[in-house]
């Protein structure tokens, strides 16, 4: 299980040589992630969901309070807690030189995986992502499609318990969208634990088991998207949302 636990996140930006002002990306965060299940970070762009993420995958450290995976916390086991943590943020870049054969085997060596161990994984991933057509060629030349499946199997050739994706399909045509979608919902009928980050509202209502509303670094609502349209009196994410800002649908 992964646990936020009150997290803040708080920045300070020089104005000039005497002057400093501070924000909040995030502010008091408290939620839950088990196995089995998809938990998806919805708000709009600059809502603080990237920040969060970055947090709960250990790159980035929490102002106050923590975040735990099983029970450890990244100061006192930060290797182990990311060995079992896949993170795909939207920043990533990717040797463009290599081509995904390469880069798929440089991260599994990274992660202590034996040669054998790393041709097996990569000609599932392959599959999985029907990567066999452009296995072979200089990242630099793939579509943006084709990149991100890329970019997914790269974080998950190490087979991690626990999924972070930021804004996954951002930018996808539909059929690269779906294939990550369906990819999402399979992982998490495996066991796997997926927490997903999307402005994308009626994506995440057909997939997510749990959502949590984030909107200027704070949490407006948490709970399943039925739950949610129920207490906002609502049909959909969308419409709930922005109710839960005191908009008017």
């Amino acid at each position: 299980m992964i646990e936020v636990k009150g997290v803040t996140k708080e920045f300070v930006k020089k104005i000039n040589k005497k002057e400093k002002q501070s924000f909040l990306a995030n502010e008091d965060v408290t939620f839950s992630a088990k196995e089995g299940e998809i938990i998806g970070v919805l708000g709009p762009n600059g809502a603080g969901k990237t920040t969060l993420l970055r947090m709960m995958a250990g790159t980035m450290t929490p102002t106050k309070g923590n975040v735990t995976v099983n029970g450890l916390d990244y100061e006192s086991a930060s290797i182990e807690i990311k060995r079992q943590i896949a993170f795909l943020t939207g920043n990533t870049r990717l040797y463009k030189d290599m081509s995904p054969y390469e880069l798929l085997t440089l991260c599994g060596e990274y992660y202590g995986m034996e040669s054998a161990e790393i041709k097996k994984r990569i000609d599932e991933l392959t599959k999985r992502f029907d990567m066999e057509s452009f296995l072979h060629q200089r990242i630099e030349t793939l579509s943006v499609g084709q990149t991100q499946r890329v970019g997914i199997a790269r974080c998950i050739v190490h087979s991690p318990k626990y999924y972070i994706l930021d804004e996954a399909t951002s930018g996808l045509d539909i059929i690269s969208s779906k294939d990550i979608l369906e990819f999402i919902k399979v992982e998490r009928d495996n066991g796997k634990c997926v927490i997903y980050s999307t402005h994308y509202m009626e994506e995440a209502e057909n997939i997510c088991d749990r959502v949590v509303f984030i909107h200027k670094g704070k949490v407006l609502e948490i709970g399943t998207p039925e739950e949610i349209k129920k207490n906002t009196g609502t049909t959909n994410l969308r419409e709930a949302f922005l109710s839960s800002m005191g908009k008017e649908i």
